[in-house]
């Protein structure tokens, strides 16, 4: 079944705030980390930010300052709050989990919540 499932994406203009989710199976175990990647048409995707097992963060140059990565353990979800949205945010944001599914240890994705930035 879906491992991550993201949600929060939309419309926003220029200087606004999104809130993204992601909420992870509990099918996977021993996480290491879980990362926000986003790739826009024609473009490599990229990772915005990650958060590791013991909460140690890390950001793209360019999400630092705007973005803010967090957990809350007892919902098994991930968020990112982006704030001052800039058109060049505008991209499908990916929710990547590292851990270990049936003693399998991999890299899994959710489906994917597009975000649209507005000039």
């Amino acid at each position: 079944q879906v491992q991550l499932v993201e949600s929060g994406g939309g419309l926003v203009q220029a200087g606004g705030s999104l809130r993204l989710s992601c909420v992870v199976s509990r099918n996977i175990f021993s996480i290491s980390a879980v990362g926000w990647y986003r790739q826009a048409p024609g473009k490599q995707r990229e990772l915005v930010a990650s958060i590791t097992s013991g909460d140690s963060t890390n950001y793209a140059d360019s999400a630092k300052g705007r973005f803010t990565i967090s957990r809350d353990g007892a919902k098994n979800t991930v968020y990112l709050q982006m704030n001052s949205l800039k058109p060049e945010d505008t991209a499908v944001y990916y929710c990547n989990a590292r851990g270990y599914i049936s003693g399998s240890f991999d890299n899994y994705w959710g489906q994917g919540t597009q975000v649209t930035v507005s000039s």
